[in-house]
């Protein structure tokens, strides 16, 4: 079955297109237009993720987004607004949101962060996972041994955190936050820079691996692109 979104979009013209691209690319879409009728939906049917914009008649996203929450505190919600301020993103997360996004915004990435959200529930299912057998490597988490073709290497803690990652996420987004958080336990200028640097180690490690690439996205995130 495809994944649902509800989507709650008061602009009926800007709420059509985005349903229309959603659903080209494979989800099951509901449009509402004002926040009431939003509460309604949720309450009627089930989805698998909410996109709320912020400013609407009659019930607004943030108003919405607390009463979903009070429903089904597991329910994924993004924000997609124009409003821009840094209270308002802060209110954002603040109300549990998974992610923030402001407008104009890229469709490509919008679409890469409502597949991460989604991935995140079924890869923390599949965490406890320690070896992966990927094209031509052979990758043991818990040894922090990694086999390419005929050459082995022993990755260092920071390496093998990242590249569990990106295998638990292969052919997916993997967000630049998600793995910040959970192998340098925080977000800032020196641990993105840090990052970037074990990426390129780790492009090095597997290059002689045709069948893999290590890709940047929108400079958001990271694939693990498996070609055969």
């Amino acid at each position: 079955m495809n994944n649902r979104i509800l989507l709650v979009e008061d602009d009926q013209s800007f709420g059509a297109v985005l349903k229309d691209y959603l659903t080209i690319n494979n989800f099951e879409v509901t449009l509402a237009t004002d926040g009431e009728q939003g509460l309604k939906e949720f309450t009627e049917n089930e989805f698998d993720i909410c996109i709320f914009d912020v400013m609407m008649p009659k019930k607004d996203g943030f108003s919405l987004a607390e009463d979903v929450k009070r429903i089904d505190k597991n329910t994924p919600i993004i924000f997609l607004t124009a409003r821009n301020m840094r209270e308002d993103i802060l209110k954002g997360y603040q109300l549990g949101a998974d992610d923030y996004i402001t407008k104009p915004f890229d469709t490509e990435l919008l679409l890469y962060k409502i597949k991460a959200i989604l991935q995140r529930s079924s890869v923390s299912e599949d965490e406890e996972q320690e070896q992966f057998k990927i094209s031509n490597i052979f990758f043991d988490s818990m040894l922090r041994q990694l086999r390419v073709g005929d050459n082995e290497y022993k990755l260092s803690p920071k390496e093998n955190e990242l590249l569990k990652l990106l295998c638990l996420h292969r052919n997916d987004f993997m967000p630049r936050d998600l793995a910040l958080r959970k192998i340098w336990k925080k977000e800032n200028y020196f641990t993105a820079r840090s990052m970037d640097v074990y990426i390129a180690k780790l492009r090095k490690l597997l290059k002689d691996d045709p069948g893999l690439e290590i890709i940047n996205v929108h400079g958001e995130g990271f694939r693990l692109l498996v070609k055969n």
